[in-house]
C-alpha cells in the first residue's frame, strides 16, 4: 500500500489554485480546516480513546492542562500559517488547491513547515489531553508519513515551479527548528512556472 503510494505521488502534483479573490480563498481554506481538524483532530482521536477505554489500556495521567495549551498554541500557528497562505500565496494550504505564489512570509520566514509544526502539536497536545499513549503514537506515524511521502512530494512541485528562489530558500531556512533570525526574500521576481 504504502509502494503504490510513493508511486501515485511520483508522478502527480499538487493542483495550483484556480485565480480567485481572497475572500474566496478564505473561504476553501475555513471549510478544509473545519473537515480536516474535525476528522484528523475530532473523530479519530476520540475514537482511539474510546478504544483505549474500552481495551483498559493505561493512560498518561494529570497532562490535561498542558495538553489544552499546547492545542489552543499549535491551532492559533495553524490560523495564522493558513492566512499567510491565502493572503501571500493567492490560493490555500490544501494540495488540491495550492498557492500560486511562493509563500516565505510570516512564520514562513522561520522554518519551511509551520503549518506541518502546527497540526503535530494539536495532535500531540489532544494525546496529552486525553491522557492517550495511542493518540501520540498515531501522531508519530502522521509525522512519519508526513515526513517521508507529503514533504518531499510538495517539495518537488515547489523547486519545479519556482526554481532557484524557492532552492535559496530551501538552503536558508530550516524544516523543521526554526532560525532565530527572519529569512529575507532576495524578491528576484521569479514567478511560477
Amino acid at each position: 500500500m504504502v509502494l503504490r503510494a510513493l508511486k501515485a505521488l511520483r508522478g502527480s502534483r499538487p493542483r495550483v489554485a484556480e485565480p480567485g479573490s481572497r475572500g474566496w480563498n478564505t473561504l476553501k481554506t475555513l471549510v478544509q480546516i473545519g473537515v480536516m481538524w474535525s476528522v484528523l483532530l475530532g473523530v479519530l482521536p476520540l475514537a482511539i480513546g474510546r478504544v483505549e477505554a474500552w481495551l483498559a489500556l493505561p493512560a498518561l495521567p494529570g497532562l490535561e492542562r498542558i495538553g489544552a495549551g499546547l492545542f489552543f498554541a499549535c491551532s492559533m500557528l495553524g490560523l495564522w500559517t493558513a492566512n499567510v497562505m491565502v493572503r501571500d500565496g493567492r490560493g490555500t494550504p490544501l494540495p488540491l488547491d495550492t498557492a500560486r505564489d511562493l509563500v516565505v512570509s510570516g512564520p514562513y520566514r522561520h522554518v519551511r513547515n509551520p503549518m506541518a509544526i502546527g497540526g503535530f502539536g494539536q495532535g500531540i497536545g489532544i494525546g496529552l489531553w486525553l491522557g492517550s499513549p495511542v493518540v501520540l503514537g498515531y501522531v508519530a506515524v502522521g509525522a512519519a508519513i508526513w515526513q517521508c511521502l507529503a514533504r518531499p512530494w510538495e517539495e518537488r512541485d515547489l523547486a519545479e515551479r519556482f526554481g532557484a528562489r524557492y532552492e535559496r530558500y530551501r538552503r536558508e531556512v530550516p524544516c523543521w527548528a526554526p532560525r532565530l533570525t527572519p529569512y529575507e526574500d532576495a524578491g528576484d521576481g521569479a514567478r511560477p512556472r
